[in-house]
């Protein structure tokens, strides 16, 4: 991996972890997550057009079928990463467990189907990152006697929509050439067409009330959870995406310090090792 896309993805890994710190600490729900995803493409309106005439970029009518499939791919992780929070898991749970198993049944698929062949020291790397990231939760065998059992499936499933559109997306930005800040906003807009009616409908004045109850959180939201995807798919346009995908779970790491010592979820020890874990594993896959 080089230097450029490695750089990419660890910046968005920090933004990433960011933005959802924040719809923990916040307490989601969709009315928030609506509110936020129209707010951001309000937002990034003027650059997706600006970047959009700047590359000469030529419409493909298949650009809106996989703009659509995407956006709908896309609304299925956010509603389950924010009910796994909304049922009691812990930010250092529910993300390690979602952005581990996401990554991992990227690679499987990238190596059987895309034929991505990545070297020895990179998959070991990969491996290494996931080992590390399930450390981060603890005793797994303990899950299903824990209050959070139901969070726990939902992040396993959160980490299943997380490899269908990492797969589904490498090949919009790296085979179909859709640019990443277009191609992004183009999914949120059809994102948006799902959670507005679905919001209306369960929660009427949902999004209203997390305006001016939470108005700071929906901005930062807004403008994070965007960029945090648009530098990945920048990265994966020239990178494998079976480098690309483990490489993204640094952002645990920053994850699981924010909940020791912003949510106060503690075990910090064992939190430190997974990171040296992670360090390790980062280091495979930049050397191989």
């Amino acid at each position: 991996m080089s230097a450029l896309a490695l750089g990419l993805v660890l910046f968005s890994a920090f933004v990433h972890a960011s933005w959802n710190y924040l719809l923990k600490k916040s307490g989601g729900g969709t009315g928030l997550i609506t509110a936020a995803t129209l707010l951001s493409l309000a937002v990034y309106l003027p650059l997706v057009i600006a970047a959009t005439w700047m590359q000469g970029y030529q419409f493909h009518p298949l650009h809106l079928a996989l703009m659509l499939g995407s956006g709908m791919i896309h609304t299925a992780y956010f509603l389950l990463l924010d009910r796994a929070y909304r049922s009691g898991g812990d930010l250092s749970i529910v993300y390690p467990l979602a952005r581990a198993t996401g990554p991992l049944l990227t690679i499987v698929v990238a190596v059987l189907v895309l034929g991505e062949r990545p070297g020895a020291m990179a998959i070991g790397g990969a491996i290494l990152i996931g080992i590390s990231a399930l450390v981060l939760t603890g005793n797994p065998f303990a899950w299903h006697r824990s209050d959070a059992r139901h969070a726990v499936g939902f992040a396993l499933l959160t980490g299943c929509m997380i490899a269908t559109y990492t797969i589904w997306d490498k090949a919009s930005v790296a085979t179909w050439l859709i640019p990443p800040l277009l191609y992004d906003w183009g999914c949120n807009a059809f994102r948006v067409c799902v959670l507005l009616p679905l919001t209306r409908h369960r929660s009427p004045g949902a999004m209203a009330t997390a305006w001016r109850e939470k108005r700071s959180i929906v901005v930062a939201i807004a403008l994070l959870a965007p960029l945090s995807y648009i530098l990945v798919l920048t990265a994966m346009v020239f990178t494998p995406v079976s480098l690309v995908a483990p490489a993204r779970e640094v952002s645990i790491l920053f994850a699981a310090l924010m909940g020791a010592h912003l949510l106060r979820e503690g075990d910090l020890t064992r939190r430190v090792i997974a990171a040296l874990g992670m360090v390790l594993g980062i280091s495979g896959l930049a050397l191989g």
